[in-house]
């Protein structure tokens, strides 16, 4: 019989880096792994939908929310506040759930503190440039906007020892092969799993 509770799995990357393409993907290839969808005070992106992208809400009804403490982290990113509700995800965690979060490196660091077993996932272009190349590509941002992200990502970069595991985002395909090893590694962990074989008598 095998008793685990679920493993929460932490992506977190600079804007342009690649991680929201890596964890939509990731769920398509691994269907039984939970995403917890976060809230956020930013307008929709062309595409993004509520309730499967992002809980898109007021600043109002954000702070209701941290008030009423059902956020397990939140953070203000790029002035827009993100939060990841905690109900949700504290009960997929005790069904037995892994659950991939695609946040921030602040919001990453809170949960470190909630959920010290944890997985923190960094993720990083193969160069500034690249990344300068793939801001601009999206065409969603004005020059001013750019260099914020530019400055934030370097503040971040700076924090990728904090993580478990590092990936840099050459090609999306390596970088799948990579996420997906670390998450079904962990999986097997022997320290995650309550294992109990009744008919198996294992030597002193």
């Amino acid at each position: 019989m095998i008793k685990r509770r679920g493993t929460l799995f932490v992506v977190s990357a600079p804007s342009g880096a690649g991680k929201t393409t890596l964890c939509r993907e990731m769920r398509l290839r691994l269907p039984e792994l939970a995403y917890s969808v976060s809230v956020t005070t930013r307008p929709p992106r062309p595409g993004e939908m509520d309730g499967v992208d992002f809980r898109f809400v007021g600043e109002g009804a954000f702070h209701a929310m941290l008030a009423r403490g059902e956020l397990a982290e939140w953070a203000t990113v790029h002035g827009n506040l993100y939060g990841t509700p905690a109900r949700p995800l504290e009960n997929a965690l005790a069904a037995g759930a892994d659950v991939l979060l695609d946040i921030d490196t602040q919001g990453a660091a809170q949960l470190r503190t909630r959920y010290p077993e944890a997985v923190l996932v960094f993720i990083v272009a193969p160069s500034m440039a690249e990344l300068e190349q793939r801001l601009r590509e999206r065409r969603s941002d004005h020059e001013g906007e750019i260099a914020r992200r530019l400055q934030r990502a370097r503040e971040e970069i700076a924090l990728w020892r904090r993580y478990d595991y590092l990936i840099v985002n050459r090609d999306v395909k390596e970088a799948m092969e990579q996420l997906a090893s670390i998450i079904q590694a962990e999986r097997c962990r022997t320290g995650r799993l309550g294992l109990s074989f009744p008919d198996l008598e294992v030597p002193n």
